[in-house]
């Protein structure tokens, strides 16, 4: 009887293993199945009445600028713009420069260095 135990524990361990294995399989192939080619998109350039002037003076045209921009911006600057209430560097994305995927997450950056990297992110996806 005691092979008989042994050989049922084996097997349910073997089992328990194979359903971990299954399950982890499944959910890394739909985190994989989930991502779609993502379409290049034109860089937008705003017009001379839609640059977005910061309070340092430095004028913006499109998104590479902003991008270089955040890699230099003072705190101050940047908490000028950016609040609790209003976020203008991502309502100008999604408004001037049309891309409402990177203001979404430019609204979630605190600081200018976070800021800089979800630009940098997002212009991966323009042909320049």
């Amino acid at each position: 009887m005691s092979a008989k135990k042994t050989t049922k524990k084996t097997v349910k361990k073997a089992v328990k293993k194979a359903a971990k294995k299954a399950v982890k399989k499944k959910a890394t192939s739909k985190k994989t199945a989930s991502k779609k080619p993502q379409k290049m998109r034109a860089l937008v350039c705003a017009e001379d009445a839609s640059c977005f002037w910061t309070t340092d003076g430095a004028v913006l045209e499109d998104l590479q600028q902003l991008e270089t921009a955040f890699g230099s911006m003072e705190d101050e600057v940047f908490l000028h713009h950016v609040t609790k209430e209003k976020n203008d560097f991502a309502d100008w994305v999604e408004h001037v420069l049309d891309d409402a995927a990177c203001a979404a997450d430019l609204r979630r950056s605190k600081k200018p260095s976070s800021a800089r990297t979800v630009v940098k992110r997002h212009l991966r996806l323009y042909t320049i």
